[in-house]
């Protein structure tokens, strides 16, 4: 990597709770909810988330290859979690039967914790407190944000432990990794900030990136960072190259920028994205790639600014690369008409093309708000983006219901967005939302996320897609005998290999506490 690294300070945001602020998701469903400066010029530091043409949609339903399993509470979660607040925020697997899971729990203090467990072979093991994550989170508000498996018990995770107790909430950034089955102690990084997503090409080479704040400035926006393993050994941070010059060397509390998500499909070979704030304060989309272990300048979205013609905010969700060069991206912008509007862009042979409206997207976003909350690549141009738009105008309500779709990108074209089949016909009361897309290869993907029944209960869905023909979308098997609290959902999926997924997400137990579950689907 280029550059140099350079000293971090603190970084803090005022009124953070971690234990409802964690997902991205919920930053998505903030700009979905119309609340445009709810993430204010830190933007997703509260995570405690083209080419042109159409073909046509897939239609139909087709039965999904395999079964999924039912639902369990991560083993040893709950003897954790006697503070009654606990959530699975990320799953990876490296293959069939090996995953990591992570997220947090409240302890009986009711302090934040950041845990792990894994699964090998088909079964998970214990959650546990990362090792040495204790020691560092004084402040008594930590989670693990983002997990990567490279393969089979060689994970990584990264995430945030609050240094201290003062009346601000504030954080630090942290990575840890998992070596032969085994957990090391989480690595303190330097200054005050949140790593938000993590991506493994292998065993022992990673990528995290994040959000920082340089020069001890508490009031600072922080600045998009990124910190590499490299054989097992975990490099400096450094802040993204470019970066100053796209924010215009603006007022360090106006001006700054973050990393939403990562991707790497081989070591040395990565992609960024995220978003940024001029001078002026208006918010932008950017991608940054490394090739061959060097970073290149963050660039603006091609063609976002043309789509965001207002403005007003817009930025990067989502990354994910088919192979070394060849990435999608997605996230929001608001149109000239003052409307959400939901991208994607692609990569190819190593240049971004223009970001582009997701197709049919607008067409099905009657209520005017819409974003891509989720991409994940198969292959180069065999992609999958799913999110959220709204329904028509519902009175009294200001627009319409939620409805979560996907899209699917086949050979370097995108298809028309479709709301996820069978998902209307489960949620009778209320909202639905994709909240995790993956793809284990072109046309084998599966989509997750929660609908609203007709008590008005969140539940939790998952869909897979088969051969490139979608199954119907199905509340996870056993998480409504868990769910006896009325809050559910999936928020996180990773499949490995056509046929073989996991997911984790929360739910809420009889006696309202909130608690982690995994799930599998297996051939």
């Amino acid at each position: 990597m280029t550059g140099k690294a350079r000293s971090l300070g603190r970084f803090g945001v005022p009124g953070r709770d971690f234990v409802r602020e964690q997902m991205r998701r919920g930053r998505v469903l903030a700009v979905l909810a119309g609340a445009v400066a709810v993430w204010g010029a830190a933007a997703p530091a509260a995570a405690c988330a083209a080419a042109g043409g159409s073909v046509p949609a897939v239609s139909g339903a087709a039965p999904a290859a395999g079964s999924w399993g039912r639902a369990i509470e991560v083993p040893g979660l709950g003897a954790l979690n006697k503070g009654g607040q606990a959530q699975v925020n990320s799953v990876s697997c490296a293959s069939a039967g090996n995953c990591a899971a992570g997220g947090h729990y409240a302890d009986r203090h009711g302090n934040g914790q950041g845990f792990v467990a894994s699964e090998l072979h088909g079964r998970w093991g214990t959650a546990i407190e990362v090792p040495g994550l204790g020691a560092l989170n004084v402040g008594g508000g930590a989670d693990v944000v983002s997990v990567s498996c490279g393969s089979a018990g060689n994970c990584a995770a990264g995430g945030f432990y609050s240094w201290d107790s003062a009346a601000y909430f504030r954080v630090a950034p942290f990575v840890a990794a998992e070596r032969g089955g085994r957990w090391g102690k989480a690595v303190a990084l330097p200054g005050d900030g949140e790593v938000y997503s993590i991506s493994c090409a292998s065993a022992g080479n990673c990528l995290a990136g994040g959000q920082a704040a340089p020069d001890q400035d508490y009031y600072d926006v922080g600045d998009a960072f990124v910190v590499q393993e490299r054989a097992g050994r975990w490099g400096s941070v450094r802040f993204v190259p470019g970066m100053g010059a796209l924010e215009q060397g603006g007022d360090p509390e106006i001006a700054g920028s973050w990393i939403s998500s990562v991707a790497c499909p081989s070591a040395g070979n990565c992609a960024a994205g995220g978003g940024y704030r001029d001078k002026n304060g208006n918010p932008h989309g950017f991608v940054a790639v490394e090739r061959n272990g060097v970073w290149g300048k963050a660039i603006e979205v091609p063609g976002l600014a043309a789509l965001n013609k207002v403005g007003g905010d817009t930025q990067v969700w989502s990354v994910s690369c088919g192979s070394a060069g060849n990435c999608a991206a997605g996230g929001y912008y608001i149109d000239g008409d003052g409307h959400y509007q939901g991208f994607v862009a692609v990569e190819r042979h190593g240049a971004w093309g223009k970001a582009i409206e997701v197709p049919g997207l607008g067409a099905l976003n009657k209520g005017e708000r819409a974003a891509v909350n989720s991409v994940s690549c198969g292959s180069a141009g065999n992609c999958l983006a799913g999110g959220a738009y709204a329904g028509g105008f519902v009175p009294p309500r200001r627009s319409g219901r939620l409805h979560g779709f996907v899209a699917v990108e086949r050979n370097g074209v995108w298809g028309t967005a479709i709301e996820v089949p069978g998902l209307a016909a489960l949620s009778k009361g209320g909202d639905a939302f994709v909240t995790s897309v993956s793809c284990a290869s072109a046309g084998n993907c599966a989509a997750g996320g929660y609908y609203t029944d007709r008590s008005h209960h969140r539940q939790g869905f998952v869909a897979v897609e088969r051969d490139g023909r979608w199954g119907t979308a199905i509340e996870v098997p056993g998480l409504g005998a868990l769910n006896a609290g009325g809050s559910a959902e999936v928020g996180s999926l990773s499949c490995p290999s056509p046929g073989s997924c996991a997911a984790g997400g929360y739910y809420i137990d009889r006696s309202g506490h909130t608690q982690g579950f995994v799930v599998t689907h297996a051939r």
